[in-house]
């Protein structure tokens, strides 16, 4: 980043208050280690269990790794800030945690999109779906959602790389951001804002509407089923997806589509906290305590641990 005078920025963290701090750092890391030994679990289950092999948890493995890899992006940065009471950060790692958050984020966007592709596939295309989803064509996928993430956050981290900062170094937020990053420089700036703005609703709208119209046909499909039974197994298979889908979207909703100010700066670093660290912890959770399969899998997994442990 080329500058020739500030050589740090200084994060104000989510409150001054010293008190509030120590409820802020064991809250923060407790979920962030509850999301990393879910995360972590969901990954090792479809990994050893024969039963979760399929197309759905091998993007549900993905979905976990960028779970673990988005909120270690900026979640120890903070914990490290507060327990060592140093708000500084330089600009290498500014940038360095910018770029990292903004790609796994987008990618993770992405993947959703493809999970709800894949169940659109399962219930209204049963018959084809083992051909549509093989493993050939999963990994493949997977792979575009990582492309795509690094296409579209590459442009505008480039534009970032140029920026100028002569007079502040505050950035008004627990970890590096864009936005906040755009308003102390002194560097014009309104080609990146644009920049900034196309990508995110670019990677937003195209996942979103791919979520919306596999879901408008799947609830079609599902109501068409005789039996009240096969209709509520079919709805099932989707709700953990569809609670995720609703956490993801909503909160990035609220942050990005409601007009930013300065009084509601307070409100979006609650919403942050939301995406960044308590998301990933419940996901895992969303999605083995609503799934008989996990479950089973994580139960099948413990008994052969105990039964090795007696031998």
């Amino acid at each position: 980043m080329r500058n020739h005078t500030i050589t740090t920025f200084l994060l104000l963290g989510l409150t001054d208050d010293p008190q509030l701090k120590v409820v802020a750092f064991n809250f923060l890391f407790l979920t962030y280690m509850l999301s990393v030994i879910g995360n972590l679990t969901i990954i090792s289950l479809t990994i050893v269990d024969p039963q979760l092999k399929t197309p759905m948890y091998y993007f549900l493995q993905n979905f976990s790794f960028l779970e673990i890899a988005f909120t270690s992006a900026c979640i120890p940065r903070y914990l490290y800030n507060l327990s060592k009471g140093d708000n500084t950060i330089t600009y290498n790692s500014c940038v360095t945690e910018i770029f990292f958050i903004d790609l796994f984020a987008v990618t993770e966007f992405f993947l959703l999109a493809i999970m709800s592709y894949d169940r659109y596939v399962a219930i209204c295309k049963p018959l084809h779906y083992v051909t549509i989803m093989n493993s050939r064509v999963c990994r493949r996928l997977v792979l575009c959602c990582w492309a795509a993430g690094f296409f579209i956050v590459f442009p505008p981290f480039t534009l970032d790389l140029n920026l100028e900062f002569c007079d502040s170094n505050v950035i008004d937020h627990f970890f590096c951001d864009v936005y906040p990053l755009l308003k102390i420089s002194c560097s014009e700036t309104w080609l990146i804002e644009q920049i900034v703005i196309v990508c995110a609703v670019l990677s937003f709208v195209m996942t979103l509407l791919c979520v919306v119209l596999s879901y408008m046909y799947i609830i079609r499909t599902i109501l068409q089923f005789p039996s009240a039974k096969q209709r509520k197994k079919a709805f099932s298979t989707c709700s953990s997806h569809m609670i995720v889908i609703s956490i993801t979207y909503g909160s990035c909703i609220f942050i990005y589509v409601k007009p930013s100010s300065k009084d509601s700066m307070a409100i979006n670093k609650g919403v942050s906290v939301l995406t960044t660290s308590i998301a990933p912890m419940l996901n895992p959770f969303i999605y083995s305590l609503r799934n008989k399969q996990v479950k089973q899998a994580f139960s099948n997994t413990i008994n052969r641990i105990a039964f090795s442990l007696k031998n």
